[in-house]
Order: structure tokens, then sequence, then C-alpha cells
């Protein structure tokens, strides 16, 4: 007979999350109780918030419905094995879908997690190895465990960063968010050493670290985190002016070119002029030039002549080769 009314409880609710409907009398008996005992723990459970309904007849049988709210699951060796091993997977190779809360639910599950059984999901994690796309990049899912959990504490992060050109460096940050992009995850944080916000790619973050030292949340130059990282990631491309004229009319020209490149203005006799202000690289645009298909000439920039001089001569020395 279980006296500890606690663990009694806990063992009720763990025998109604299976799937079924249990009788009365095999709960009492399962439980060493009355079966007034049980319906008096099962009132105990729907004050704590589990929606058990109750079937009537002779023996009377309870099972566990869904209700308006997601209470607290009681969950055996097995199924927070389960739990945790396909959590980390997702968490650790950046699944499309799988967000912020996945990171929030493993890391509430792995600290109360025993030994034994962290044991045993890092040893099936280790011997399976995931299909990924993209450049592969990989994070460690302890390393999101801890960020979430400075995240939702607001607790100063300690780590070790290194940059896209390889250079390694210290930073001490108040995190703000965990962002995925599908591919990658992003930290967006307050980075205390550069007085400034940063995102971090957590695929280059090492020796994460909880110092411990709560902070007060801070105010995002943008509406939320998702759009300060889209605009910290978004390439900053140059723009240059272009101008080239061309041995054709403005009509013939203007069909032939993107429209992004503006109208072409007539000059001289059955010539005209393009004029733009453009980002695109000057490699591209010296190809979209000569496929126009006739003469032209260009006034600048520079870089733009000398790429379409390097053109010509490849395709020049080309046409000689295969003669």
């Amino acid at each position: 007979m279980t006296t500890d009314t606690p663990a009694r409880l806990l063992t009720l609710l763990s025998l109604l999350q299976t799937p079924r409907e249990w009788p009365g009398g095999e709960l009492a008996d399962r439980l060493g109780v009355s079966r007034r005992t049980v319906r008096r723990d099962v009132d105990r459970l729907r004050e704590l918030g589990y929606p058990v309904q109750a079937s009537k007849g002779a023996d009377g049988g309870y099972r566990l419905v869904a209700g308006k709210a997601m209470p607290p699951l009681v969950l055996d060796d097995e199924e927070a094995v389960a739990i945790a091993v396909g959590l980390r997977a997702g968490a650790g190779h950046a699944v499309e879908g799988v967000d912020e809360a996945s990171v929030r639910a493993l890391a509430k599950l792995e600290q109360v997690l025993p030994s034994r059984l962290r044991h045993r999901v890092s040893t099936l994690q280790a011997a399976t190895t995931p299909l990924t796309s993209g450049d592969g990049a990989s994070i460690a899912p302890e390393t999101l465990t801890v960020m979430a959990s400075c995240v939702a504490g607001r607790e100063r992060l300690r780590f070790a960063y290194r940059a896209k050109d390889g250079v390694g460096s210290r930073r001490v940050t108040e995190p703000h968010r965990l962002v995925s992009t599908g591919r990658r995850w992003y930290l967006v944080a307050y980075d205390l050493d550069r007085g400034d916000w940063r995102t971090f790619r957590v695929d280059r973050v090492s020796e994460p670290f909880a110092t411990g030292v709560r902070f007060a949340e801070r105010e995002l130059p943008t509406g939320s985190a998702a759009e300060y990282l889209r605009q910290s990631i978004r390439p900053r491309q140059e723009t240059y002016e272009v101008a080239v004229t061309f041995a054709a009319g403005a009509d013939v020209v203007g069909a032939r070119l993107p429209g992004w490149l503006g109208v072409p203005e007539a000059v001289g006799e059955g010539g005209c002029r393009v004029r733009a202000v453009v980002s695109e690289p000057v490699e591209w645009l010296a190809v979209r030039l000569a496929m126009v298909g006739c003469e032209f000439s260009v006034e600048g920039p520079g870089e733009l002549v000398r790429c379409v001089r390097e053109l010509g001569g490849r395709l020049s020395r080309a046409g000689a080769s295969g003669g």
C-alpha cells in the first residue's frame, strides 16, 4: 500500500497517462488503496489541472483526456530518453521547424535527467549520424541548452567565439533570444565588451558558461530578435554608377536590357546611353552588356571597364584557339 500521498498521486498520474480507461477497482489494486481513496486522489489531480474523465458504470472508469491547458507530464525512463534524443537531434542540426521552444524543452528535461539516463542519451546520439543539407554546420545540444537557460533566466553568458575569418575571441554577453533560420541557430545578445548588440552563429560558439550574474533586459534596436537577425545577416552590397553608350537605337537596347537598368536615352545618330546606379557584381553586368548584341563603350566605373576588357580578351583568345 502506498501511504505517501504525493508519491501515490504521481503513480496514479503515470497510470492515467497511458492511452486507456482504467477501472476504479484496478487502480485501487495497483495503488493498494480503497476505491474511495482513488476517487479522492482523482479529485486532487483535477484541482492541479489534470483533466481526468470518469465514466459511469458498475465499476466506473477513469482516463486522462485533452484539456484547455497543457499540464505537466510524468515520463518513465524510456520515454524520457526517447524525447531527449529526438530534441537533441533536432536542436543539434537545426532541423527546419525546430525552434527555440524545443531548446527550452530540452533544457528543462536535461536539467532533471538522472546521470544514468543522460549517459544513455549521449550514447544513442553518438551512435547516429543524420543526413544534413547545406554546409553541414552542427552544434552541441549542450551549447543550446546552456544558452536557452541563460536567456530564460536573464543570466550573463560567457563563451569562446570563432569569427568568419577564423579569429577567436572571448565574449561576455547578455543573451536576448535564440533564433533558428531552419539551417542555422543564431544568438542575439548584447555584447558587454563592445557595448552594442551582436548576432552570433551558434555553431561557432564553444565553452558556453552561465556566469550566474543576472541582468535587466535591454530593449532591442528593432522590434524583434528575428527582425534584428534578418537585418544583421542581410548582404551589404555596395552600389556604383554605370554609364554605357551603345551603337544602337534606344528601343533596340531597351528591349534587350533588364528594366532595373533604366530607360536608354538617345544620343548622336542612332545611338543611346544608359545611366544607372546598381549593386550587381561587375562580372555579371559585363556579360549582360555583351549580350545586347551591338557595339558599346563603357564610360564608367573603372572596375567595369577593366572587367569588360578582360572578358573581351578571354573571348578573343578562346576564338583564336578554336580556329
